[in-house]
């Protein structure tokens, strides 16, 4: 495996809306650039919420060996000028002598 992409991750900051609820703002981003990493595509699916015709395209982003990546469940990652969002947990898996060996997270695209 290639591990040659570079991708931004998007993080939102949280802020009260005016009810007093906390949401992410998407509307300016915190960008974290990364270098190194793979995203494949994961297959993908066409949904229709409400009759709406939504395509929704799979990805999975991987590290390298040896590579720890500060990605949240909440974040978003931008690629190739696509945004997608993380779906569920992020996997950071163990390496065997200790620390990490890799990092692996599914991401869905929305048209």
């Amino acid at each position: 495996m290639l591990y040659t992409q570079s991708i931004a991750i998007l993080r939102a900051p949280v802020v009260e809306d005016d009810y007093g609820n906390e949401k992410a703002d998407w509307a300016d981003p915190v960008r974290l650039p990364v270098d190194g990493v793979n995203v494949q595509p994961a297959g993908g699916s066409t949904e229709d919420p409400e009759g709406k015709q939504v395509t929704v395209s799979g990805w999975r982003l991987y590290t390298p060996r040896g590579m720890d990546l500060d990605l949240r469940e909440t974040d978003r990652v931008e690629a190739w000028g696509t945004t997608m969002q993380v779906v569920g947990k992020v996997a950071c898996w163990p390496a065997p002598g200790g620390g990490v060996h890799h990092v692996e997270a599914d991401l869905r695209e929305v048209d």
